[in-house]
């Protein structure tokens, strides 16, 4: 008898002490939570630190890194094609001026530029204002009489003139060729913004270099004189609108 009541005073005993260490921690508890737990809202929880394992899939720095090396290399190496005077390297330098002219149409792009912005693209030589106007939209290369016609050429007319006579741009545009072209001669190409282009070709010496900005009655060069009268020159000339050539004659007078 005595035995059991010892036992329940012990389980009283442990019951009482039980009641009040129940409520310290039931408050250590509440405190210890967030309101999304306590009120059983979802938990989200963002590691900072993940941003920093992984780079971005739209930027990646070794690609980026990689492209910068790589067009740094192309521009050197098409520098050094164009700075060295080696006849070997002649075919590489056509090809890029060909390509970059086919590819890329800088005299469209500096017109709309221009009209878009109110100034030429810093990439060319800004335009001199001139005090007059010229009353033609076009100007006449180089006066002469014409010895080969279209029909005859297939492609442009050559004309006859004095020798070393100057030959000047028809139309502004952007030079996309300057350097000697078979059966052509030293021969300069500028490309106009309304995408034709116009080839000075047989000429004795070329006054312009590659993409330099020319101005209408800009001079490109000289003719080259004749091998038979040292006092006369020749010189070709073309227009092309798109890939094909039209006859110069319908669009201007040489003589």
């Amino acid at each position: 008898m005595d035995r059991r009541i010892r036992e329940m005073k012990k389980r009283m005993e442990r019951r009482r002490k039980e009641r009040q260490y129940q409520p310290k921690q039931r408050k250590e508890l509440e405190w210890g939570i967030t309101d999304e737990e306590r009120y059983g809202l979802p938990v989200v929880t963002y590691d900072r630190y993940s941003f920093d394992s992984e780079s971005h899939p739209l930027f990646r720095k070794e690609w980026f890194l990689f492209k910068t090396l790589v067009a740094a290399c192309l521009v050197l190496v098409t520098a050094i094609l164009f700075r060295h005077p080696s006849a070997s390297l002649e075919p590489a330098r056509q090809f890029i001026a060909r390509t970059m002219e086919t590819e890329f149409q800088f005299a469209v792009v500096s017109a709309w530029y221009e009209k878009t912005f109110g100034e030429p693209l810093a990439f060319f030589a800004p335009k001199k204002e001139t005090k007059t106007e010229m009353a033609s939209s076009y100007a006449v290369p180089v006066s002469g009489r014409v010895l080969e016609s279209f029909d005859q050429n297939g492609q442009g007319v050559m004309i006859e003139t004095e020798s070393e006579a100057k030959v000047e741009a028809m139309k502004e545009g952007i030079v996309t060729f300057a350097g000697t072209k078979e059966k052509l001669g030293k021969t300069v190409i500028i490309q106009h913004a309304d995408g034709s282009e116009t080839w000075y070709g047989h000429l004795g010496a070329i006054s312009v270099k590659l993409y330099d900005f020319v101005e209408m009655g800009k001079e490109v060069g000289v003719t080259q004189a004749s091998d038979s009268n040292k006092q006369k020159g020749m010189f070709y000339f073309a227009i092309k609108q798109g890939d094909k050539f039209i006859d110069p004659i319908q669009v201007i007078s040489f003589e």
